[in-house]
């Protein structure tokens, strides 16, 4: 008899596949890119954007598309189980691009590091790899990995990375409320959290010190380039002869990055393209305004 592979927390493609979001998917004139990588959904936590990413999922469409890691936060799901409609929505909708031919890869992080165990196999379409490299259009080669390897507190004192952790739970706990405040006084959203990192000495150390170390080892490995997760800071940048990219998170900063068709490379803020939108109206919101 052929051994059925269980996903932690049940979670079952073909459940998805089956069933419908409890948000409908928008019908609308996507816009396309060659590549999107997204990392730091955190999946189980109130601090998840889950609407500002299915709007980005609504919104964007992509031939690849890597997530790379901490997508699921299984630490927060151990300690507390927290997963509304819109969680499931945005798992619905990544299935969803695979079965229209999308290729997905996904390289879980260490939140999500429950999910090693199957690196190699494939569910519902979706890729679970350690790590992969990615060939851009024009011809350069990006390491993609979550980066949390790189992180001298995950390795050397666990117990210290989930004090932090609980330390940034609070945190995120306290931006909700900025913004609940922000939003009810018409302002737009703006993250308590990213605003202190980049205030905070320290936090600005470790920061480009995790960019240097992951440049080197791309540059180690022979790549042209390397995209991390892990850090929750958006950023594009060269580090001695090799191109660093971080594709930021979906709990602070709401950002993906892109690859073009040309393999030009671009930073997406989302938070702020939802407030454009809702600024400026469609040319189509407006003729049916007139």
């Amino acid at each position: 008899m052929a051994t059925v592979t269980r996903l932690p927390f049940g979670l079952d493609p073909t459940d998805f596949s089956s069933s419908s979001p409890s948000i409908p998917e928008k019908i609308t004139d996507r816009r396309h890119y060659r590549t999107i990588w997204i990392s730091d959904v955190h999946l189980g936590t109130r601090g998840c954007n889950a609407d500002k990413l299915i709007d980005f999922l609504d919104h964007v469409d992509s031939d690849t598309m890597y997530l790379v890691g901490d997508i699921i936060d299984g630490w927060r799901l151990k300690k507390k189980f927290y997963w509304p409609a819109a969680h499931n929505d945005v798992v619905w909708r990544i299935l969803k691009r695979a079965r229209r031919g999308a290729r997905i890869v996904y390289i879980p992080g260490n939140h999500d590091e429950m999910f090693r165990q199957f690196t190699g196999l494939n569910f519902g379409g979706v890729e679970i790899r350690r790590s992969a490299v990615h060939m851009t259009a024009d011809g350069k080669r990006l390491l993609v990995l979550h980066g949390d390897e790189f992180d001298a507190v995950m390795l050397s004192h666990r117990w210290l990375a989930h004090l932090g952790d609980a330390a940034y739970e609070m945190t995120m706990a306290l931006n909700r409320w900025v913004n609940l405040v922000r939003r009810a006084m018409g302002l737009r959203y703006w993250s308590l959290s990213k605003y202190a990192k980049s205030k905070v000495k320290n936090a600005v150390a470790f920061i480009t010190r995790f960019e240097e170390v992951v440049a080197r080892e791309a540059g180690a490995r022979g790549v042209d380039g390397v995209v991390a997760g892990h850090i929750h800071a958006a950023d594009m940048r060269a580090i001695n002869g090799i191109a660093y990219y971080n594709d930021g998170d979906w709990v602070e900063g709401c950002t993906a990055l892109v690859e073009h068709d040309d393999g030009r490379m671009e930073i997406l803020h989302w938070a702020d393209e939802m407030t454009l939108r809702e600024t400026i109206p469609s040319p189509t919101a407006a003729l049916a305004a007139a």
